[in-house]
This record gives C-alpha cells, structure tokens and sequence, in this order.
C-alpha cells in the first residue's frame, strides 16, 4: 500500500467509523482508504461544513470526529470550522493533502494556520513513520481533546508503505504528569467541608462534565445543591427537581437570582467564562468558588477562584461523596438542606421554564413574536430531539425555549461565535444521533451562508426542521449599532420557503401560529424530506441577552 492508504486504513483500525469531507486529488486515495476500512463518507458541499459535521458528530458521539480535505484551498475553507473545534476542546482530525513544493499555487504554512487557531499540526513524514504519527494524531485528539491537522505531504503519500496493520494499534502511554487524574492531597476533604457548611451551594457543570450526571446528583443530594449548566452540557440534569437549566445569559430570572445567592458554587468540567457567570454578574461578591477541571490550565483563567482542582469530573464528584460519608456506608436517602427545601422546589418548577415567565405577544402586521413562535414549536416537536442552533440574535429563542431530553440533545458550536455553521452542526449531530429528530435553528444570515449544506441534509435524507427566524438582517448588529446607518446589515425579503423546496425540502412560511399547522402535517406524514420552516419573526427589539454579550466586545 501506499502511504495515503496506510493512513486510512490505520485510523479504520483504531475505530473511525464515519469520516465528513470534499474530495481533492490531494485526500482521493487517504479518503477511500478509510471507506475500504469500513468507515462512512459524508460529502459536503464546503469544507467548513465537512469540519462542523466531524465536529458535532464527535460531541454527540463521543467519539474522535475526522474531516478530510485537499491541500490549500481545502484547508483554507476548513478554517473556521477547524477553529470552532479548537476553541471547543472537540476531539478531530484533520486529514490535509500538502504542497510542500513552494512554486505550487496550492503551497501555503499549513502547520501555521493550524497552530494559528489553536489546533496542534503533524505531518506524516515518510513512509516508515506513518503509521506511528496516524496513531499519535488519534491518541493527541482522544486524549487530549485536542483538534489535530495531520499534513500529508503529496509526495510522501505516494510512496510505498508496506501492509496497513491488521488490527487497531495500539495508542501510545500517556506522559507522566500531563492530565493528571487524581487529586492533590486533601483536595476532595476540603471542597466536602465547605460543601458541608454551605447553606447555598450550586453545582454548574461544563462540557467536561457530560459523563457525570449520577454522580453529581448523588452529591447535589447529600449537600442540597442545586444544578445548572454551562449552554454546551444544556440537558445534562433534566427531569431533576432540583435542575436550574442553563447558567449564564440564557438563565432565566429565577435560576438567575438563585446562581448568584449561592454561598458556594462549584464549576465542574465548566471553565466559568463570560457567557457562563453573564461577565461575572452571576458570582456574588462573598460567593466561594470552586473549580474542577482536567485541565490545570483552564482553571481560574475567567473567575477568581478559592479551591481549584485538578481531577476527572466523574472520579472527583465520587471522591468527595466518599468524603462526606462514613467510612463503609452506602448512599441512603438524603437528609433536605442547603436549598433542597419543598417550598423551593414548588418554585423551581413554576418558574425555572422561560416559558412560564410572563410577557407581551407582540406577533402582528404578518410577523410572529419569536418567543410565541419557539414556545409552539416545542408543544409540537417530539420530545426525543436534537437542537443545534446558529450564531446571532436570534439565538437564545431555541436556546431558552426548546426543551431537550439530556445532554446529547443540545449541539452548540458556539466557540468561536461564527455564523453559518448551524445547520453543519445539525447533520453531524443527526448522524450521531439518527434515533432523534434533528432540529436546526438558523437565522436568516447564518442559513444563508451556510445555504450549500441544504443538499446535503436532503442528499442523506434526513428527517430534519429546519426553522429559519428571519428578521431580513444581522439582527445583531441591527440592534447594538441602534441610531447608526444600517442599510449595510439589512437585506430585501428573501423567499426562503421557495430556495428550500428547490432543493427538494417540503416547506412552510410561518407569521402566525395558525401557520404551523403545516408543521403538524409534516410530523404526521411519513417524513421523508426534510422541513423548512421560514419564521417571519418581529425584529423591532434585541435579545436582551444580547446586550450583556456585547458588553465583551
């Protein structure tokens, strides 16, 4: 085999089971090596698309998302969505055919832009190396959490490689000291003790966080804390009495003012950044912080902190229930303290939902208030489902409106804040997840930016909504640059139902709820294309939530 083969082959060994991409001359024979080996090949239509696919498809999983693209320009396309991955902590690879002959058009420092956005570059150096650096490329990404651009020089592709290995390699060991999984000395004693004298305690949990659940109700429990969550880890405690929801500007009043009445609040696998604590606002001034984190690093990077640790979530969350019992016992029904009170809970279940928040109706003159139009579109939509949003104004509505069944139902690649990638994320998500409907929330900006993967989602006959909130603008910027000229960021009516059945999509206009009967008739039907839903949605104020994140910019 050729090297190019060896590649593809080694990662089929080691467990990739779907690869996302656009075939060049440049990844042709690396691709159908990891098809020979009994992966998948998505083809998208743009190859940012192909890396947000690979990208969510890797968080829904929890498996290592793989992207192959051409040399140069391949690469180049890929960027933002690679950057996504980067900032996210998404486990990828990256497969890049590269022009290492600087006279060629497609030359550029390949390694460069992948260390430029934060990915860790590689390159298969020769033929006997290949195998050795496809592994290492893997374990990096598993491992580590790292987005990985592993290069393949075109020349070095070419030559001879030898036999691909017979089963999967195995990953190399782990250097001493790096992503440290026991904790330091008296570290689980001490957060128990402040836990045992907190009146208030609140648990926020991050995307490191995902695989913890039993394990941070059973402590929640035994100190009579309550639970929220970053946006990415949104669902992880649902069904919960005592589940707040997402923290940060998603939250609604009530898990607002609890968040920021905590006397101890504890980030499990959550790095507190602004969009978490609302730039801080949510920490109260005689709050004692806590992190948790499998990354020294990230810890006390966005928040004062009073204890940091460094742990796995799940072996952590255990580790100081241990604490906290008697040697011997087992967990036994909870004793109600801290905030676990009846009058409490009545409350957290009245209130907690933004739909049970109260507010004006303001649908009407043909468009629909984008509250009412969410709030319906829940009441319809089955309850096994799979939310991937868009970046831009509209995007708290899906966030704050739509329920989901738990953590594997909320995709949210928002890292990097970049428009466009929504409805990539809802295609990989969907083929992560292909028991649940897959819902993509898009504005107008974003789905028409990332309008080329419309095909794609009815190529792969996906049972998809696609709702569209349309306010025929960057409504962002509308609204943040209020009293400014904005004829550079608004737009003419676009007819967005005609463009979706074009591509084969069934298709509906909405600017009343009456509308969304069309909706109900799609659920009812057999479902074999998919379903876009063009929201004209009311646009003469902002996202209050907005507001607090232009406060970073």
């Amino acid at each position: 085999m050729i090297v190019a083969e060896v590649v593809g082959r080694t990662l089929a060994a080691l467990g990739v089971d779907t690869v996302f991409g656009v075939v060049g001359s440049g990844n042709f024979h690396v691709t159908n090596a990891l098809v020979d080996g009994g992966a998948r090949f998505v083809a998208a239509r743009h190859e940012a698309g192909a890396a947000t696919m690979a990208d969510a498809y890797a968080r829904v999983s929890g498996k290592v998302g793989v992207v192959s693209v051409h040399q140069g320009p391949g690469l180049t396309n890929a960027l933002t969505g690679l950057a996504e991955a980067a900032k996210s902590g998404t486990p990828l690879v990256v497969l890049a055919g590269e022009a290492t002959d600087t006279r060629s058009n497609f030359h550029i420092d390949q390694s460069a832009l992948a260390t430029a956005v934060g990915a860790v570059p590689m390159r298969v150096d020769d033929a006997g190396s290949a195998i050795e650096t496809t592994v290492q490329a893997y374990a990096t990404a598993i491992r580590d959490r790292r987005a990985v651009l592993l290069n393949l020089p075109l020349d070095v592709q070419r030559a001879d490689a030898g036999a691909a290995p017979d089963a999967a390699p195995a990953l190399p060991a782990r250097k001493a000291g790096t992503l440290a999984r026991v904790w330091p000395d008296g570290g689980a004693e001490a957060l128990a003790w402040m836990l045992m004298r907190s009146e208030r305690p609140v648990f926020v949990a991050g995307r490191g966080a995902r695989r913890a659940r039993h394990q941070l109700e059973e402590l929640a429990d035994l100190v009579g804390a309550l639970l929220a969550t970053s946006a990415a880890a949104k669902g992880l405690f649902h069904g919960n009495r005592w589940d707040l929801d997402v923290s940060g500007g998603f939250s609604s009043p009530l898990t607002a003012q609890l968040i920021r009445d905590a006397d101890v609040l504890v980030a499990w696998g959550c790095s507190l950044n602004a969009w978490t604590t609302r730039h801080g606002a949510l920490i109260g001034p005689d709050t004692e912080v806590v992190q948790i984190d499998l990354d020294e690093e990230s810890i006390a990077t966005h928040q004062r902190v009073s204890l940091g640790l460094v742990g796995d979530v799940p072996e952590a969350a255990a580790a100081v229930a241990d604490a906290l019992r008697p040697t011997g016992s087992r967990p036994s029904d909870p004793v109600p303290r801290g905030y676990h009170t009846r009058a409490l809970a009545d409350r957290i279940a009245a209130e907690r939902a933004w739909r049970n928040v109260p507010y004006k109706d303001e649908s009407g003159n043909g468009r629909i208030d984008p509250r009412t139009l969410t709030i319906a579109l829940d009441d319809l939509l089955p309850d096994e489902r799979i939310v991937a949003t868009d970046s831009g104004n509209f995007m708290g509505f899906p966030a704050m409106f739509l329920d989901v069944p738990d953590e594997s139902g909320f995709c949210f690649t928002q890292g990097f804040q970049a428009i466009g990638l929504g409805l990539a994320t809802a295609v990989g998500a969907a083929l992560a997840r292909p028991d649940r409907l897959p819902i993509a929330a898009l504005g107008d900006g974003g789905a028409l930016m990332g309008i080329a993967e419309l095909e794609t989602v009815v190529r792969l006959g996906l049972p998809m909504v696609i709702v569209v909130y349309d306010d025929e603008a960057y409504g962002a910027e509308v609204h943040h640059f209020a009293g400014h000229r904005l004829d550079t960021v608004t737009f003419p009516p676009t007819d967005l139902a005609s463009i979706a059945r074009g591509h084969g999509c069934a298709a509906v206009t909405v600017s009343a709820v009456s509308d969304l009967d069309g909706v109900a008739t799609w659920l009812e039907g057999a479902r074999d294309r998919p379903l876009l839903v063009h929201a004209k949605i009311t646009r003469e104020r902002g996202s209050w939530w907005l507001e607090e994140a232009f406060r970073g910019h």
